[in-house]
């Protein structure tokens, strides 16, 4: 179990926005000595409130002008065809993420893509050739105004 106290709580805010900043900086920001602060984000990773340190990536910078949010609903509810959709769209790289959710549907997919050419490749070819996959709902992103995944 995670210390759940005020300074925590701060270290974890400031580092999942601005995860390069400096420990000394870092330290300044929370009111703790640059000993302690270091001490308490190593604590932090060791019992895993930490799991890591990404850098956030431009998708238009990286030629993705098309994402979208995709349901898919299975044919089946087994284990094994929950495993087969798994391993599918593991392999493919259009997918950012996948979730198993609850209600109507099974999962639910973040899809970056070049255009919409490049994502009706990806829907008409990968994810609609999938014998698992009995239902798709596209979910087109138009705009974010507030997106705070690292």
């Amino acid at each position: 179990m995670i210390k759940d106290d005020q300074i925590n709580r701060k270290i974890l805010q400031v580092l999942s926005s601005e995860g390069r900043i400096s420990n000394l900086e870092l330290a300044d920001r929370v009111g703790l000595s640059p000993s302690a602060c270091l001490r308490r984000v190593q604590d932090l990773e060791k019992r895993g409130a930490i799991s890591g340190y990404r850098a956030v990536l431009n998708p238009a910078a990286m030629g993705i002008g098309f994402i979208a949010y995709v349901t898919v609903g299975l044919g089946t509810h087994t284990k094994a065809a929950q495993e087969a959709f798994e391993r599918a769209i593991a392999r493919a790289p259009e997918v950012r993420e996948c979730h198993n959710i609850t209600g109507a549907i099974e999962y639910l997919l973040r899809i970056e893509a070049a255009d919409l050419a490049a994502y009706k490749h990806f829907h008409t070819e990968v994810l609609g050739t999938l014998p698992q996959v009995q239902a798709l709902t596209t979910y087109v992103v138009m705009g974010s105004p507030k997106d705070e995944r690292a």
